[in-house]
């Protein structure tokens, strides 16, 4: 796939001491880094390359990244100016999300055809998803290949035995996964062949009187079930709704039929994809707090659960962040 951008742009020059790059005394010692170096298992990612400088003085064209395993479902981000091409490959494992499995996907991003000079900083971005099951305190490494109209420098190096990362010269972007909750253990409710983790929501303004809801159902049963609907102790109701895009227009809808939870399947409800929608709030959403909510199944019946409230724009059960833009629920 190949997206071409016929607008030239204008490159976004960032002063170091603006951006909080305190620790990068000159252009040549800086590295090709992640902007954001931490992210909780589960949770989307926004990634953030950051180039600081070209070659030596020359300026970047090119900048190539690879994807590692452990992460998924990764869309670059264009650029004004520059020519984005992707490169799709199976993955090592199938990863589940958004109730499919995914087999395959993005492994390289290219941007090319673009000109920042040495003399400027820009940001090359995608967003993905973080496997759960990544463990926690695991580094994943982005190689990046930064080229220019006569070299090239090789961001691709990584820690071995008897080498530590600070020994590195031309290290690789790091990402270190910590643990999905920061707080105490997700909250896990079992019924009938079903069984719930980590039911979450974000707060809400004072003024807003709907919520939303997310978590992962895992059928361990034998024959599918179907989450109908519900109640909360905060609303006048509950809805079971699909967020999806086509030809670049976003829109939600209610499964009129709920959703199907297949024998030996996950279905994750989350931002961007299936969700609940709390209807009527009574109240403002507070981070922090908790609150009581029923579940209806077509074939289990009704499953009480309590879900955790984090901030306004939390990614998930975490409380990461999620990639900015674009509308949520």
């Amino acid at each position: 796939m190949t997206i071409s951008l016929v607008s030239t742009g204008t490159l976004r020059a960032f002063a170091l001491i603006g951006l909080g790059w305190l620790g990068l005394a000159t252009a040549a010692e800086a590295h090709v880094t992640l902007e954001r170096r931490e992210v909780a298992a589960g949770t989307a990612y926004r990634g953030i390359l950051a180039v600081p400088h070209g070659c030596g003085r020359e300026a970047t064209t090119a900048i190539r990244v690879q994807i590692p395993e452990g992460v998924f479902s990764v869309k670059p981000v264009p650029k004004p100016g520059w020519t984005v091409a992707t490169t799709v490959k199976p993955y090592a494992k199938a990863y589940a999300s958004h109730g499919r499995e995914i087999r395959e996907g993005v492994s390289e991003i290219l941007w090319s055809g673009g000109s920042l000079p040495n003399e400027f900083f820009d940001e090359f971005v995608f967003v993905g998803q973080v496997d759960p099951a990544v463990a926690d305190g695991t580094t994943l490494y982005f190689p990046v290949i930064q080229t220019c109209a006569n070299g090239e420098e090789r961001w691709i190096e990584t820690p071995s035995t008897g080498r530590a990362a600070a020994d590195l010269r031309k290290p690789a972007p790091a990402l270190r996964v910590l643990a999905a909750a920061g707080g105490p253990a997700a909250p896990v409710f079992e019924r009938a062949g079903l069984r719930i983790e980590a039911p979450w929501s974000r707060a809400t303004p004072g003024a807003v009187r709907v919520g939303a809801g997310y978590l992962r159902v895992t059928n361990t049963g034998t024959t599918p079930d179907r989450l109908i609907g519900g109640s909360t102790s905060v609303s006048d109701r509950l809805e079971v709704h699909e967020m999806s895009t086509a030809n670049g227009v976003m829109s939600m809808r209610k499964l009129a039929e709920g959703l199907v939870i297949e024998p030996g399947k996950t279905v994750e409800l989350r931002p961007g994809g299936y969700h609940m929608m709390f209807i009527g709030l009574h109240r403002a959403l507070a981070e922090g707090e908790t609150f009581k909510a029923v579940l209806t199944f077509e074939r289990a019946g009704t499953i009480e659960v309590e879900f955790r409230v984090g901030g306004i724009g939390a990614g998930g059960p975490a409380g990461a962040a999620a990639p900015a833009g674009g509308h949520r629920h």
